[in-house]
């Protein structure tokens, strides 16, 4: 037979081999089916209340590690046994002009104290100018960032590891809130206030200098990112019987040279602009506290959702 030919391929006859035919695998019946789905279901169940026990406080742990380190760098001067917190001073400078030097005192979220140095374009004159004794100039933009720190910790301390979530929304929910104060604290250090240039002239910012700043010269201070940030304006005043176009610019961040304004009833032009700027290093820390914290609160989310893809139909 065809049987014996394989098992001895040797023995005589030319006949070719055969094999019995396979026998398709059994259809599972739906009741198998319905076991086998319901044990997955089983383990799935089991894998997600780890997760929401175990796993979730685990990493509201480590957020809270993160965003407190982050807190720390914002921190407020303290009185104590060695008095206010340490003023650091950062160097003004650029590597292309020496039109702007200068040393900014910078104290938690307050300037303390600037001393600037500013040659003036058309004379070649030397003006130096700083803060008032009596005046600090708070940078709102910090201020703002570190209360958005300070409330998403609050957000996070409100779920201790004694609570118990009971569904992945509940951990959406609270994540989401967590990762919208923590976007907006990063977008205060990385998007600078708009101003128009009346808005600016106006400013109590003018006010914070001796000798008073002159009336064709406007500064700004400003963070963007890791850095701290002043612009020098020098202006001219357009007269009356100018030929130029006056077309008032709108609200910017940094106006160029040309841009227009009216104030007390008199025209100016922007003749000069001057940016400077230096590293504050704790706000580079800050920035990447914020990051790694928003990574993890999506990781987080990302895995709930896995589950939410098995139990579509119903609230996970």
């Amino acid at each position: 037979s065809a049987l014996q030919y394989i098992n001895n391929p040797s023995g005589g006859g030319s006949s070719m081999a055969l094999t019995e035919p396979r026998r398709p695998a059994p259809v599972p019946d739906a009741e198998s089916m319905s076991a086998a789905s319901q044990a997955e279901r089983g383990v799935l169940e089991e894998e997600f209340k780890w997760l929401l026990k175990e796993e979730v406080h685990a990493v509201l742990k480590q957020l809270q590690d993160i965003l407190k380190e982050a807190s720390r760098r914002f921190a407020m001067p303290m009185v104590g046994l060695e008095g206010l917190q340490k003023q650091e001073n950062f160097i003004l400078g650029s590597s292309t002009m020496d039109q702007v030097k200068g040393v900014l005192t910078l104290q938690g979220e307050a300037l303390t104290q600037a001393d600037i140095n500013l040659k003036m374009s058309k004379s070649n004159q030397v003006l130096h100018f700083t803060f008032r004794e009596d005046k600090q100039w708070k940078m709102q933009q910090i201020q703002d960032a570190r209360n958005h720190v300070n409330q998403a910790v609050q957000l996070l301390n409100s779920r201790d590891e004694s609570y118990r979530f009971k569904t992945g929304a509940e951990v959406n929910k609270l994540m989401d809130a967590v990762m919208l104060q923590l976007t907006r604290a990063r977008n205060r250090l990385t998007t600078p206030a708009t101003m128009t240039l009346p808005e600016l002239a106006s400013s109590g910012l003018m006010k914070m200098f001796t000798p008073p700043l002159p009336g064709d010269v406007l500064v700004n201070f400003y963070i963007n990112l890791s850095k701290l940030c002043l612009t020098v304006y020098q202006l001219h005043v357009l007269q009356p019987n100018t030929n130029k176009n006056f077309k008032p610019s709108g609200s910017s961040v940094l106006h160029n040279p040309g841009a227009m304004f009216e104030l007390n009833n008199l025209k100016f032009e922007v003749s000069h602009v001057h940016k400077v700027e230096c590293v504050v290093p704790w706000l580079n820390d800050t920035l990447v506290f914020f990051t790694i914290s928003l990574q993890l609160c999506q990781q987080l989310k990302d895995k709930i959702s896995v589950f939410s893809s098995y139990w579509n139909y119903r609230p996970y």
